[in-house]
């Protein structure tokens, strides 16, 4: 179990290791005076990696790896761990989905029929559908809100990892009876036609 709203870490521990250090290294490099001020020795270096790996483990490597390159190339002096988190939120909110407040308003503002609402993102309709859309309508607590982000992002994990979500539209069907000749010819002769 994670807690709500965090990712499951994807990568091996290894791999997470490998990308704290790699981090480390890319700050030393790219803000060598600095860095040394902060980080100068090896306690205060193993203590500010036990910091940035706890703080940052909500995050995939690859999130890690984006966010560090953005700050050095954006910023000039020696990011601290909010600009990191920071930079690494903006990376997970470029995904392509809603966020969870956006999802929660779009859901609360939806209309019946719901499947052919115009939603943002299938994964949306799906949250809405399993909490219960007269729950969605009728109340707007802080509980149902949590439930609400607990199952969108399991939901958005879901579609990351590759599970397509498809909203089967019902099309009405028009029933064609084939035509009834006798009947048409009888009717034609009745109106003179």
């Amino acid at each position: 179990m994670t807690p709500l709203g965090h990712q499951k870490l994807t990568s091996t521990k290894e791999e997470y290791i490998e990308c704290i250090d790699n981090l480390f290294l890319k700050l030393e490099l790219a803000y060598h005076y600095q860095f040394y001020k902060v980080f100068g020795t090896d306690d205060r270096l193993n203590e500010g990696k036990k910091l940035w790996a706890l703080s940052l483990k909500k995050f995939t490597v690859q999130v890690i790896n984006s966010a560090v390159e953005n700050v050095i190339v954006s910023q000039s002096y020696l990011p601290t761990l909010t600009d990191l988190l920071k930079s690494c939120a903006d990376i997970n909110n470029q995904d392509g989905f809603p966020s969870v407040e956006e999802a929660y308003i779009e859901a609360r503002k939806s209309f019946s029929p719901r499947k052919e609402y115009s939603w943002s993102h299938p994964i949306v309709y799906y949250t809405g559908k399993k909490i219960g859309w007269n729950l969605i309508e009728d109340k707007d607590t802080k509980e149902l809100f949590l439930s609400f982000k607990r199952i969108y992002n399991r939901l958005k994990e879901m579609a990351s990892e590759g599970h397509e979500f498809i909203i089967q539209y019902q099309e009405e069907k028009l029933e064609s009876n084939p035509l009834n000749k006798k009947l048409f010819e009888s009717l034609r002769k009745k109106h003179n036609i």
